[in-house]
């Protein structure tokens, strides 16, 4: 028996006979030396070089397998998203319309309020004090009224009698108007007492959720200017507004689809919206848009739209963050294939179509958004075409390949071409 070492040894030597390092003299002595070793690893080198050379052959006989289809041509509506943030429809700085020491607070901090439930009381007394003094002087002016009407009839008998001058009787005339005006002065401050007193009850002017008291009892408040006291804040919860942005570029694609009739404008038409929160699946809350803005902004280059949604439970909250989707076509056929089948050359986009011949042909695409987890080809595809769907890097152009037919499927969508259409609101439509 030969050891492993001297089977290497051997193997070098006739390796380096190969490459023309050894003399053949020395092959002749290792023969004579190890006849036994010499022959196992010729017959080892010769079986190794026939399973390359087999091997080889294999692989240029061999077309690579790749799986191929016919793409998908659907009934589909693009859609678009955007990120939103929502907003109340009615939010409210409730503040002090009178100044005076904040006496008391009715409600519960973040709770639900109606429209005129008490929230703070004012000191009352030092107005209940001014009303009463002005029904005073209101008691105290029809007093002078009364007299003043009384002397003006007795100046008109007299004058009629051609007793009194016309001087005398032009100031008891005078006299009576005036005593008028004064009654009429009076009413009008007793007016204003009774709301300043009215206004030391603070109540909600709007139904929603309150913030927490900016000011504690015991407080002097300000009112009736413009730094008045700001007591608490109400934000309405139902219904409720997402506020997004559209690029210049989409603003462009809705106004062509609005003129060429694929997509009505969404000022003419409530265009349905979608809506999701951070932490839910698919789109569940369903809006329409109620206004579009007048101009892009010069600072973003972007078109602020809105939408309102209904908000029932009061779980889409002022301030969050949401997702919106809205229709960014008409309804119309699309060309669909897997995202897996299309590869990217630099800028461009492009798909391996398979000749009657079973050769690769190189396609450029343009495509669209994903619809039903599929992407939209715009341009470079006819819908009789087969593509590699399958094995994409296994292929390049004018390669002969072995197709094998795969089946791919449209995922379920949430939203449809039905779900695209225009809100029928059962009032006017609004400008949005």
């Amino acid at each position: 028996m030969w050891s492993v070492d001297l089977k290497v040894l051997v193997h070098s030597h006739l390796t380096s006979v190969g490459k023309g390092n050894i003399p053949v003299r020395k092959i002749s002595d290792a023969l004579h030396a190890y006849p036994a070793a010499v022959l196992a690893v010729l017959l080892s080198l010769g079986g190794c070089e026939q399973e390359r050379a087999s091997g080889h052959a294999a692989a240029q006989a061999a077309p690579p397998a790749v799986g191929v289809a016919r793409p998908l041509v659907k009934t589909i509506v693009e859609w678009d998203e955007y990120t939103a943030r929502l907003q109340a429809v009615e939010s409210v700085e409730v503040r002090a319309r009178v100044s005076g020491y904040l006496e008391s607070i009715h409600f519960k901090e973040g709770s639900v309020v109606d429209e005129g439930a008490l929230l703070f009381s004012i000191d009352p007394r030092p107005f209940e004090a001014e009303l009463r003094r002005l029904e005073a002087e209101l008691e105290q002016a029809q007093a002078a009224e009364e007299n003043a009407l009384a002397q003006f009839r007795r100046a008109q008998r007299l004058r009629a009698g051609k007793t009194m001058s016309e001087e005398e009787y032009q100031i008891r005339r005078t006299s009576r108007l005036a005593s008028a005006a004064d009654v009429d002065r009076a009413r009008a401050a007793l007016e204003s007492a009774r709301l300043n007193l009215e206004f030391t009850q603070v109540r909600s002017s709007v139904s929603g959720r309150i913030s927490r008291p900016f000011v504690t009892e015991g407080n002097l408040v300000h009112g009736g200017t413009g730094d008045a006291t700001v007591l608490t804040t109400i934000v309405s919860l139902d219904p409720i507004h997402a506020y997004f942005e559209a690029s210049e570029r989409a603003y462009l694609k809705y106004m062509r689809l609005s003129r060429s009739g694929k997509r009505p404008s969404s000022r003419e038409v409530q265009n349905p919206v979608y809506l999701r929160l951070a932490d839910e699946e698919g789109f569940p809350h369903r809006g329409h848009m109620d206004f579009v803005d007048n101009r892009l902004d010069p600072n973003t280059g972007t078109m602020t739209g809105r939408a309102i949604f209904p908000n029932p439970d009061g779980l889409l909250t002022p301030g969050l963050f949401a997702r919106v989707r809205l229709p960014g076509s008409g309804v119309h056929e699309a060309v669909l294939i897997p995202d897996a089948a299309i590869g990217s050359d630099q800028t461009e986009k492009y798909v391996y179509a398979v000749d009657g011949d079973n050769s690769i042909s190189y396609r450029k695409v343009r495509v669209g958004p994903l619809v039903h987890g599929l992407r939209v080809v715009r341009e470079g595809l006819k819908p009789e075409e087969r593509i590699v769907v399958v094995g994409l890097m296994r292929v390049y152009p004018g390669v002969t390949v072995m197709p094998e037919p795969t089946a791919f499927e449209a995922a379920p969508e949430p939203l449809g071409p039905e779900d695209a259409q225009p809100v029928v609101a059962p009032t006017a439509q609004k400008a949005g």
